[in-house]
């Protein structure tokens, strides 16, 4: 007999997948007595509980307790698929409301494995509040500053996708996996299939990560491992990867940071981290991939550290949002976080401004503002106007010897004055956008790797 694919794995086998050896102990959990047939008597009730029990092993449609994950301890919830279709009940949400606050009570982050088709009929509305409870032991646990990290089996449909699901900090998925708050049957006869899957998910910014079932421990531990380090000192400041002369004028930082050959912001984040891990989409429906770099990292000393790094283009709503939920995600857990500003500036087209520009960067300024974590920023390029001030640290921010920050592009700022293409020099002059202005005006710290100790030269007190 052939092995079912990982995605249908039972809830015993993805805790073997999962977990180190031996560590798996099982939680204790309400004994629930319950009338006839449940709560409505549905007919044949008991009899599909019973089959579903002797068939699967298991009393419900999750097992839940805790375990290592390469070491790192952690609650888990795994979904018994083959148990009513992994539904949700009465009976589950004890369990699942036991397992969030013995998480809360030891301090431990939380896993859900789903794998469900949703809530339970033969239980009705009673099944369906279950959602609630569950909802709510979320929220306090987010409260009390523990991970979530959810993973997505075959298949994550219905109330189970709307909460232990998307409502996890962190989302990985397994390839293939049917992921969707419309479950197969319930679906428009007309509609696309291949929407209702991880890789749409994750394409379309709900899902983090979409993880063969080979490499599900290792990303998993790494999550787990990088979430559970709070460290409430600053980021240090990356080294500049570029040369160390300052521009003679404005015109030159300009064409020093908008040159191709330049450092970029992967170049600064492989440099900073030993290894890293990407937090993707806004939840939103987007994802800016190509402008947006959002993650947590771990450095040499094993410290974690959140970031946010523009690539140099023009920064999309998507992106902006992504990284504000990075921020308040760092905020929650007590890690500082790093940004690095190399933007023209923000996507300023009609489709930026139908997804909402102005909100998405207003929420970054807020989230920035308002975080209680540690912010470092290093201006690595273009630092174009608000689209790359959103993402600055107030107080703690540095640039390289070829990056620039302005009000406006030189170019822009000429034509508003209703100069000739010929004064746009002059203008850059005028704007007094190089890193050493930049020090003298008091709008960053220092200039990365321009000391004779190749480290961050801070602006001096007075």
């Amino acid at each position: 007999m052939s092995e079912p694919a990982p995605g249908r794995l039972s809830a015993r086998r993805i805790l073997g997948l999962v977990t180190d050896p031996g560590t798996f102990t099982e939680l204790p959990h309400p004994a629930r007595q319950s009338a006839p047939d449940g709560p409505l008597g549905w007919q044949g009730y008991d009899a599909s509980r019973a089959r579903a029990a002797e068939r699967t092993g298991e009393e419900e449609s999750v097992v839940v307790g805790t375990a290592r994950v390469e070491g790192t301890a952690a609650v888990l919830i795994a979904f018994e698929f083959g148990f009513l279709g992994g539904s949700l009940g009465e009976r589950t949400g004890d369990r699942l409301e036991a397992a969030y606050v013995h998480a809360r009570a030891h301090r431990l982050p939380v896993v859900p494995l789903v794998a469900t088709g949703g809530s339970r009929m033969q239980e009705g509305m009673l099944a369906l509040s279950q959602l609630q409870r569950v909802a709510r032991q979320s929220a306090l646990t987010r409260e009390a500053g523990l991970a979530q990290i959810a993973v997505l089996r075959d298949p994550t449909t219905g109330g189970g996708w709307a909460t232990l699901g998307a409502g996890a900090d962190v989302i990985l998925a397994l390839p293939g996996a049917q992921v969707g708050f419309a479950g197969s049957r319930v679906r428009p006869s007309d509609a696309d299939p291949a929407a209702y899957t991880a890789e749409a998910q994750f394409a379309a910014g709900a899902a983090d990560a979409v993880v063969p079932p080979a490499e599900l421990k290792a990303s998993l531990a790494l999550w787990l491992r990088l979430l559970t380090a709070p460290a409430p000192i600053p980021a240090d400041p990356p080294l500049a990867l570029g040369g160390s002369a300052l521009p003679a004028t404005g015109w030159e930082a300009v064409r020093r940071a908008r040159a191709p050959h330049r450092p970029r912001a992967e170049a600064y984040l492989d440099a900073y981290f030993a290894r890293r891990v990407a937090l993707v989409g806004d939840r939103c429906g987007g994802s800016d991939p190509g402008g947006m770099l959002c993650g947590f990292g771990e450095r040499a000393d094993g410290r974690t550290v959140a970031f946010a790094a523009q690539t140099g283009t023009a920064t999309r709503p998507a992106g902006y949002r992504t990284a504000a939920r990075l921020i308040r995600l760092a905020d929650r857990l007590g890690i500082p976080v790093l940004t690095l500003v190399d933007t023209p500036g923000a996507a300023n087209d009609a489709e930026a401004e139908r997804q909402g520009a102005g909100a998405a960067i207003a929420e970054l300024f807020g989230e920035v503002a308002a975080a209680r974590t540690p912010i470092t920023t290093l201006v690595i390029g273009e630092g174009g106007s608000g689209g790359a001030l959103a993402l600055a640290a107030p107080g703690n921010t540095w640039a390289t010897p070829d990056s620039y920050f302005s009000v406006i592009a030189p170019e822009l700022a000429a034509a508003i004055l209703k100069r000739p293409p010929e004064d746009v020099e002059t203008t850059a002059e005028q704007l007094r956008i190089r890193p050493q202005d930049l020090v003298e005006l008091r709008v960053v710290r220092g200039i990365v790797g321009h000391s004779t100790t190749g480290s961050a030269a801070p602006l001096p007190p007075g």
